[in-house]
């Protein structure tokens, strides 16, 4: 999954979100955060290495969802990495998303033995 970290040189970062929550940020132009994203103070991202285990332990069996690759690089001092599941550092940003930060979208099938299909590009 490595191949997933750059895209054109740039950093990414991953969320995955539900492709009605997508809709509604492409129509605001900005994405404020899913619902724990907006409990919590901040958008969760994760690296390429840990987004299998993100989507496994957080969005098992859900239908609908899409992948959104962002630009880390662009997101300046408002992302800041820390540590979380068992001590490894994430992204979260401390801001709106924007879609001038977002790099690629794609949807995330469910594959026939049931998990999801981690998109390498759109």
């Amino acid at each position: 999954m490595s191949d997933l970290n750059q895209k054109d040189g740039k950093s990414l970062i991953y969320k995955v979100v539900s492709a009605q929550e997508w809709s509604v940020a492409t129509e605001r132009g900005e994405f404020l955060g899913a619902a724990i994203d907006l409990t919590d103070g901040y958008i969760h991202f994760s690296t390429a290495d840990q987004l299998r285990e993100t989507v496994e332990k957080h969005f098992a069996g859900q239908s609908d969802l899409l992948l959104v690759s962002v630009n880390a690089d662009s997101l300046g001092d408002e992302l800041k990495w820390e540590p979380s599941r068992g001590g490894a550092l994430f992204p979260h940003l401390y801001s709106v998303l924007s879609m001038d930060s977002v790099a690629m979208c794609a949807e995330m099938p469910l594959g026939d033995d049931g998990k999801h299909v981690i998109p390498v590009t759109c």
